[in-house]
């Protein structure tokens, strides 16, 4: 797999200064960042929220050029140590040709969101090689009562240079197996959508030889059918090692009444097609519990024992 040299982090310590910001849509109340921020600080951390994560312009966190401003400055400033989003939304895509590439190559540094954040850790893969973390934001998961699975593996992550090791599922809640077979690759993917939204530009990762990862939340069978057929018309699926889906959250027909396939009936479709070993159902996605998932990182799928394993240490000491 063809991909830029890989920079790691380094790891987030008690006492170091997180940069709050939405890259994207804000938060419906500031009452949800205030309180992931005494959440971060209860923790020991120090906490800088940027001057427009909840300013408003229709969807969006204000204008292009503020949202931009916060980010890069975030990215510039060598006393932040990570990066967290506020939430997702709509509106991240449209900041990647300007944002200071640069910087992150200079100083990398931990950076945390999901959804639409994911054009942005896809982005900064492809230009810097940086390792990011899709995993829980501060006005979505941090604000009220954290779920302790997401929790746990979320600050682990972040906080340890050892090896990962596996992600596990919960116990009640297993990985399935859908084809089976043992690979190598880097992880890439995240939000389908924001993914397929980045095809055709320069901001888009190679696949080739990727154990690509996906879900998607509140869209249309049709939808998802459509955008598969996207990844295997640009070739994608081609490339890849194999696939994990997560979880396809009310990713349901607009009319139940009128003809349609079911989401699941879809991914049936998809995994028929393809060639290379396929893990179902991870825990990962616009889900309260959910596991964070270093994207670039290497790991080693073992499809029949229902095992996906980071191979290697994702923050630095």
């Amino acid at each position: 797999m063809s991909s830029p040299i890989i920079l790691k982090p380094p790891r987030l310590k008690h006492g170091d200064l997180i940069g709050v910001l939405s890259p994207a849509s804000a938060p419906s109340a500031w009452e949800k960042i205030e309180k992931g921020v005494r959440y971060l600080e209860g923790l020991g951390y120090r906490v800088e929220v940027g001057k427009h994560a909840m300013s408003g312009k229709g969807y969006l966190a204000g204008e292009d050029a503020e949202r931009l401003a916060d980010l890069n400055g975030m990215l510039e400033n060598p006393r932040i140590k990570a990066v967290f989003a506020t939430r997702g939304g709509y509106g991240t895509p449209r900041l990647l040709g300007r944002i200071n590439y640069r910087a992150v190559r200079r100083t990398p540094k931990i950076l945390v969101g999901y959804s639409d954040i994911t054009a942005l850790q896809l982005a900064l893969f492809r230009k810097t090689g940086l390792i990011t973390f899709s995993g829980p934001m501060v006005a979505v998961e941090m604000w009220d009562a954290i779920d302790p699975y997401t929790e746990e593996h979320f600050w682990r992550m972040l906080t340890s240079a050892s090896p990962v090791g596996p992600l596990l599922n919960p116990v009640e809640d297993p990985l399935e197996v859908r084809r089976e077979g043992v690979v190598r690759g880097r992880l890439l993917g995240g939000n389908m959508s924001l993914l397929l939204s980045l095809l055709g530009t320069p901001f888009s990762p190679d696949y080739r030889g990727a154990v690509l990862v996906l879900e998607d939340v509140d869209e249309a069978p049709h939808r998802i059918d459509r955008m598969f057929a996207q990844l295997a018309n640009a070739g994608v699926l081609r490339r890849i090692h194999a696939m994990v889906l997560g979880k396809f959250s009310d990713c349901v027909p607009s009319d139940a009444s009128k003809p349609h396939l079911t989401t699941p009936q879809v991914l049936d479709e998809v995994v028929e097609a393809l060639h290379v070993p396929v893990l179902a159902n991870l825990q990962y996605g616009h889900v309260p519990k959910k596991l964070t998932l270093p994207l670039g990182a290497r790991v080693r799928l073992d499809a029949a024992n229902r095992v996906l394993e980071v191979r290697e240490s994702v923050v630095r000491s």
